[in-house]
């Protein structure tokens, strides 16, 4: 019997040190191990590279990358023996989802005057 499958939504946070060459193969791994425990990735979102609220392993910046991805929820523990193995993967966190958002808004604050 086949375990059924959860939507996740997953927050990548990746070395502002890397090349984009080396940014394009981390996040090829993180995906390629989503696929390696059963599961597929539905969406990947580039955030770009971003201040980072403190400074985690000596950097004050990383890319971000949001990805929406269904997965047997067994293995979510295996993924994150591997996350915590990568170098290049500062930050990571994985929750639930209800639906995969094709695009990301973000509430604004008002200029001040």
């Amino acid at each position: 019997m086949q375990e059924r499958k959860q939507l996740y939504e997953g927050m990548y946070i990746l070395s502002s040190a890397l090349s984009e060459e080396a940014r394009s193969k981390a996040l090829e791994k993180i995906t390629s191990g989503i696929e390696g425990f059963g599961g597929e990735v539905q969406k990947v979102h580039d955030q770009g590279r971003k201040k980072l609220a403190y400074e985690i392993r000596g950097s004050r910046e990383g890319y971000y990358y949001l990805l929406y991805f269904s997965a047997p929820s067994s293995g979510i523990a295996e993924l994150w023996k591997e996350y915590h193995l990568n170098e290049d993967l500062l930050r990571f966190m994985t929750l639930k989802a209800d639906e995969v958002k094709e695009t990301l808004e973000f509430a604004t604050l008002p200029e001040s005057q």
